[in-house]
């Protein structure tokens, strides 16, 4: 299964477009990495760019443009909201798909040390790359930002990790350079009705980990209280795994709490969202929208959508594209500028250049493409789209009956039959391309060469792969139309009655799909050379098929007796 991680390095410039689109163009150069977003911003005089690909790939990527930014951007020069020591300023590495945490933290080393030594900029390794614990807060490594560099590189405590520790004019322009591995940062901006940049900065540390500083007596004005050690005693913030700062943005007119959230399962962003309301709320004020920095994981927004559902007392098995305006609205992301999911959101960027598939077809059209000379669609996918569709009903008659007049104290039951049927309609839904691509696996097995012996032993082995895999398609599909009749039955029983009509073609199309697909276990079945894996693949189909048959009267039974 192939690697993939994420790098997100910030460039200090965030203004002169000619000079980030010359850095992101150095990323553009590299094959299998995709340059994921560029955000730039005039205030913070920042860019925050992110991109996608394979390890190397990535780490060459970054090198580069890092390089770049060496070259165009001089330190000496710059000024901006955001702190910063650097003209790539930090260059985080994050673990996507298939890859842990620990190979990720040696990747940053690997990046790290190139920079250092190849293009001589001071670096230093935080979060989960940190050599020491007092590394691995960013907040430590920039302190005192750029002014401080020439002092603080000298010094043995804070001696970079990897590249020079004296000051030079090639340093003083380039600055340090932070490099990380780490979980997924989500950047976000919660707008506020207010200008001043103290109210919002309270906010901020109200809500934060890291939280204040105690004072003694007036909490505003009062000394600093210490512990016997002479650092600051800290008042913690609400939110674990957050850091934020007060700003005003002279772009928008407005005050804005600038939040890093660091782990998004255990702090999302709808709770994030919801304290910053309630502490500005507080303090007389009121956050009218916010604004999303970089990108953000799918589930992310997902998430916060049936967070606002839910608190509505609404049914939260509804489509992802539901769930994303539920969200987007209630969370304001498009106060300042219109929110795009397919350019914020991970999953559809990485979407976006791969072939059309049949699931993005209309009806019209994968009937029509269904009714050519071509084999493919065929059963097996016809099969996996009338058991989404069957499952697509029981979510309907789910979601009716969550909103049905006098069934209010209700709509928790079937909301959440009704995201058990969207979970296998979403299945099902991919499988009718996965079984397309099965079959296409034989076909290009069955044309690989076979001139000579090793060819031939190749080619048969790489046809037994192929035709075992295409087996196992369509019984995945028989096991999941069968498991969604659990919705059918129940929907049938307890739901809305006006819709049990409805209940019962679920089942009928669930059946459908069941039977569709037993026919394509067993022919593909046939083409296996060994016997006894055919015979329990087969086997184990005709189980579930009859299973699925007795479901089906089951549930026609009670929808008749209802009629």
């Amino acid at each position: 299964m192939q690697q993939l991680i994420e790098c997100v390095p910030n460039f200090s410039e965030g203004r002169n477009m000619d000079i980030i689109n010359r850095i992101t163009a150095e990323i553009d150069k590299v094959e299998d990495v995709k340059l994921v977003d560029v955000d730039p911003g005039q205030a913070t005089n920042r860019t925050v760019v992110t991109m996608v690909g394979t390890p190397d790939q990535v780490l060459e990527a970054a090198f580069q443009a890092v390089k770049k930014a060496q070259e165009l951007i001089d330190m000496r020069n710059h000024h901006g909201a955001h702190p910063r020591f650097g003209a790539t300023d930090v260059c985080p590495l994050v673990p996507v798909a298939n890859i842990s945490m620990e190979e990720v933290a040696k990747l940053a080393h690997k990046l790290a040390k190139r920079i250092g030594e190849e293009l001589e900029i001071p670096v230093y390794c935080y979060e989960e790359a940190a050599v020491n614990e007092s590394r691995r807060n960013l907040a430590n490594c920039r302190a005192g930002e750029y002014e401080a560099l020439p002092d603080r590189i000298a010094t043995q405590e804070w001696k970079p990790d990897y590249g020079p520790n004296k000051w030079s004019d090639k340093v003083a322009k380039s600055g340090a350079t932070a490099v990380s591995a780490r979980n997924f940062l989500v950047a976000i901006n919660f707008n506020l009705n207010t200008t001043s940049t103290r109210r919002a900065n309270a906010v901020a540390f109200d809500v934060r980990e890291r939280g204040r500083s105690k004072r003694e007596g007036n909490s505003l004005t009062g000394k600093i209280s210490k512990d016997k050690n002479g650092k600051p005693v800290m008042i913690p913030g609400t939110l674990k795994y957050t850091k934020a700062i007060g700003w005003f943005i002279e772009e928008y007119g407005i005050a804005q709490i600038s939040m890093n959230m660091t782990n998004i399962i255990e702090t999302p962003i709808h709770k994030a969202f919801d304290e910053v309301s309630d502490k500005a709320r507080k303090r007389g004020m009121r956050v009218t929208g916010s604004e999303l920095v970089g990108v953000v994981p799918l589930n992310a927004i997902l998430d916060a959508g049936r967070h606002y559902l839910k608190m509505q007392h609404r049914s939260t098995g509804v489509s992802d594209a539901e769930l994303i305006k539920i969200a987007v609205k209630s969370l304001g992301l498009s106060e300042l500028y219109p929110f795009e999911p397919k350019k914020k959101i991970v999953e559809y960027i990485l979407e976006a250049d791969r072939p059309k598939q049949l699931i993005d077809m209309n009806l019209s059209e994968f009937v029509f493409e269904t009714a050519s000379e071509s084999p493919a669609p065929g059963g097996g996918s016809i099969s996996a789209y009338m058991g989404a569709m069957g499952a697509a009903l029981d979510t309907m008659v789910a979601n009716l009956s969550a909103h049905k007049r006098g069934w209010d104290e209700r709509w928790e039951e079937f909301s959440d039959w009704a995201d058990k049927g969207k979970q296998y309609h979403d299945q099902l839904l991919n499988l009718v391309d996965e079984d397309t691509n099965a079959f296409n696996k034989i076909m290009d097995a069955f044309g690989l060469a076979k001139k000579t012996e090793e060819e031939k032993k190749i080619r048969k082995q790489a046809i037994q792969e192929a035709t075992l895999y295409a087996t196992r398609v369509p019984l995945k599909v028989m096991r999941l139309c069968y498991e969604s009749m659990e919705v059918a039955k129940a929907m049938a029983e307890l739901g809305n009655p006006n819709s049990v009509s409805d209940a019962g073609v679920g089942a009928l199309a669930a059946n459908a799909g069941v039977r569709g697909a037993f026919l394509n276990v067993k022919i593909n079945a046939s083409g296996l050379d060994k016997k006894d894996i055919a015979d329990k693949l087969v086997d184990e189909a005709r189980d579930i098929a009859n299973r699925a048959a007795f479901a089906e009267k089951e549930i026609l039974d009670i929808v008749e007796a209802k009629l």
